[in-house]
């Protein structure tokens, strides 16, 4: 029997109602259903798992009802075993997770119809070095971030590929993905990768210097982030949801993972530059 997996936004009006009707389409197609906690107490009669365990069940294809944040918590809990997920906005902005609630069950037919695309994401696989040791690894579909945690600047040490790049003094810097790109490194000055790029983007946020500058390099970079905040504590972010705490000399090592998100749409979809338009309001006077 196929399987089906639902991820939602805890605290949504609409969530029971849209829980309820996704999951009475599934079964009427022959799907068995797995709810996550946060999906599981609208419904009675599926079984549930932590997202964490979602994978073990080897659903075909998650639907995630959320915003952007949702989608970012799924990709890190099931990328990893190659499901694709369907990404419905019930959020604010929806960047990432185009498709609206009324356009559901129509996405929902392509897929049983096999007329969907599916897009491959990279992701960064990210660890956290201290004194030598891997204390923390984690992966991140949008960015990480390592900043210091007081209203004060930081000094960080860039390295490429074994080479030292240069030294920031700022309040953070970011690595971002492509995908990322849009994220916290756009609202730092970083530029727009379209998702195709094979690239990364390193962003200081708030500089001390008159010449400092994004930088993209080549996504197989091994990127080697040192950071210096003297008795103060720091902060290593994944995707702004998942925050270690970091010491003054710690190294932050990122990559690219090894599998790619998978993101569901229609053939006649929006492309990436509609979604650039509508969702930011770009080229708008």
């Amino acid at each position: 029997m196929p399987a089906a997996a639902i991820i939602s936004k805890p605290n949504k009006p609409e969530l029971k109602e849209v829980i309820s009707g996704v999951v009475d389409w599934l079964k009427r197609h022959g799907y068995e259903v797995i709810l996550d906690p946060q999906s599981s107490g609208h419904v009675s009669d599926c079984t549930c798992a932590s997202r964490d365990q979602l994978h073990n069940y080897k659903p075909d294809f998650a639907v995630v009802l959320g915003g952007d944040g949702t989608l970012l918590a799924a990709a890190r809990a099931l990328a990893h075993a190659q499901v694709p997920l369907l990404a419905v906005n019930l959020g604010s902005l929806g960047f990432l997770t185009e498709i609206s609630l009324s356009e559901l069950y129509v996405h929902l037919e392509s897929i049983i119809q096999q007329c969907c695309v599916v897009d491959e994401r990279s992701m960064l696989h990210c660890r956290l070095i201290r004194e030598g040791k891997i204390v923390h690894e984690c992966e991140a579909l949008n960015d990480v971030v390592v900043k210091a945690t007081a209203a004060r600047l930081a000094d960080f040490e860039l390295s490429i590929n074994g080479y030292r790049v240069t030294d920031y003094k700022a309040d953070a810097l970011i690595v971002a993905t492509p995908t990322g790109s849009t994220a916290y490194s756009l609202a730092a000055g970083g530029p727009i990768l379209a998702p195709g790029v094979k690239a990364l983007v390193i962003t200081p946020v708030s500089p001390h210097s008159l010449t400092h500058r994004p930088i993209v390099v080549e996504e197989s970079s091994k990127v080697l982030v040192e950071i210096f905040v003297g008795q103060e504590e720091g902060f290593l972010t994944m995707d702004g949801q998942l925050s270690i705490p970091i010491q003054s000399g710690d190294r932050v090592e990122c990559e690219l993972a090894k599998y790619r998100v998978k993101l569901m749409r229609q053939k006649n979809g929006q492309k990436f530059f509609d979604v650039l338009r509508s969702k930011l309001h770009w080229g708008e006077r």
